[in-house]
């Protein structure tokens, strides 16, 4: 029975006829065409692209909210908070993050200044 073609077995479970209207075999059939090798490459290119999506975008929320330590904090900061968070979407979670902090520290400095004077 191993060295026959289970299609032209009297007994067979599949019908050779029907089997591609079948939705389990045709799951079955397309599970033996699937190469891993070639389809994880570009699928780990995919999910890398989507990871390092916001790199530049976080590094230049962070540049705004360093500067709007010392210039204009109320406009860098928050300008690098918006762009933070659009960075933190994107994937670049830690630049995102950090910009994000800074613009708050920004803001908050030049609000909370005028109490210490």
């Amino acid at each position: 029975m191993t060295d026959k073609d289970h299609f032209h077995d009297k007994d067979s479970i599949y019908d050779k006829q029907n089997a591609y209207h079948n939705e389990e075999y045709a799951r079955e059939l397309a599970a033996d065409q699937y190469n891993s090798e070639v389809n994880g490459d570009r699928d780990e290119a995919d999910h890398r692209r989507v990871v390092e999506g916001g790199g530049g975008l976080g590094w230049l929320a962070l540049i705004l909210s360093v500067i709007g330590l010392f210039f204009m904090p109320i406009v860098l900061g928050i300008a690098g908070i918006i762009i933070g968070y659009i960075a933190l979407r994107q994937g670049a979670r830690t630049l995102g993050g950090w910009a994000i902090g800074i613009g708050c520290l920004a803001v908050l400095i030049q609000l909370l200044s005028p109490l210490f004077w």
